[in-house]
């Protein structure tokens, strides 16, 4: 009776058991509401877990769309005999979070830089402070994009990632990342003309 009463209790509910595997075929096969499910099944866990790592709600928010972005275009990587459909968007959204810590550090790393060569210029009298300047509204200019945007120029530019290789990593289509590169460049170019012009104070 004790070991019965253990194996039960210990065990997931059957049911809850079948209602995420029927989800988990639901997905494999592009369904729609299903995928709407699996996300107010797991959506706030991932939200939760993103804002605790990062400690910024609003980023949380962004990493918990390409969270179910990813797991949305990498369905069929999914496989249920290594683990539960919840432990596969877990490991995802790990991922995703790291990958958003690696990007804020290399933002503050950028800022980091552009202060320093600022600073050494004054320092040393540097004789070409156009290069400092240009840099500083680079910086200035890539904070400003959204964020996608803006990450799939870092990676571009300063992990001389292909864009095929930035889909990889992140998840989002080809095309989307086309896109995001193509509107960031173009965003990027009027930020800087706007920021160089004259009266703007930079």
């Amino acid at each position: 009776m004790i070991t019965n009463t253990l194996s039960t209790t210990l065990a997931p509910p059957v049911e809850e058991t079948r209602y995420e595997e029927e989800l988990a075929r639901g997905l494999a096969a592009a369904d729609e509401e299903a995928f709407a499910a699996i996300y107010r099944r797991w959506g706030s866990l991932v939200h939760t877990m993103a804002t605790r790592l990062l400690g910024d709600a609003h980023e949380a928010e962004d990493v918990t769309q390409q969270v179910f972005l990813g797991a949305w275009h990498g369905r069929s990587g999914f496989r249920p005999e290594r683990g539960p459909l919840g432990a596969w968007l877990v490991g995802i959204a790990r991922r995703k979070t790291v990958d958003a810590l690696a990007a804020r550090t290399r933002r503050l790393t950028l800022i980091a830089a552009a202060a320093h060569d600022t600073d050494a210029g004054a320092e040393q009298g540097e004789a070409a402070p156009d290069r400092v300047l240009d840099r500083v509204l680079l910086v200035d200019a890539l904070l400003r994009l959204p964020q996608q945007h803006r990450e799939v120029l870092c990676m571009a530019f300063y992990e001389d990632l292909t864009q095929a290789q930035i889909a990889e990593r992140t998840g989002m289509p080809l095309g989307t990342v086309k896109s995001h590169a193509r509107r960031g460049l173009h965003r990027l170019r009027l930020v800087i003309e706007q920021s160089a012009a004259p009266g703007t104070g930079m």
